[in-house]
């Protein structure tokens, strides 16, 4: 990402993160959040426990697999980045 007025504005890989959250059609896992955001694991790992801290995500224990998926109060504030995102990118 370049240096916009999104990236002036929002720290790059939390606002990516939550909006690669929004785009899943499932739960994603942290291993491809980290692929798709161009992240190390460490840092996505970090990232995950402050939304969780913030109740933004949901991470379901169903064995080794955690899925993460967004509540309702991270969909909402997903999608008012992602909004931004986009009205930020066509200046």
């Amino acid at each position: 990402m370049d240096t916009s007025l999104f990236h002036t504005l929002f720290r790059d890989k939390p606002a990516l993160i939550l909006i690669a959250l929004l785009n899943a059609k499932q739960g994603s896992h942290a291993t491809e959040l980290a692929k798709k955001v161009d992240c190390t694991y460490p840092h996505i790992v970090k990232i995950l426990a402050g939304f969780k801290q913030q109740l933004l995500i949901e991470v379901s224990s169903s064995g080794r697999i955690k899925p993460i998926v967004l509540t309702f109060k991270g969909r909402k504030i997903a999608a008012l980045v992602n909004n931004l995102y986009t009205q930020l990118r066509e200046d």
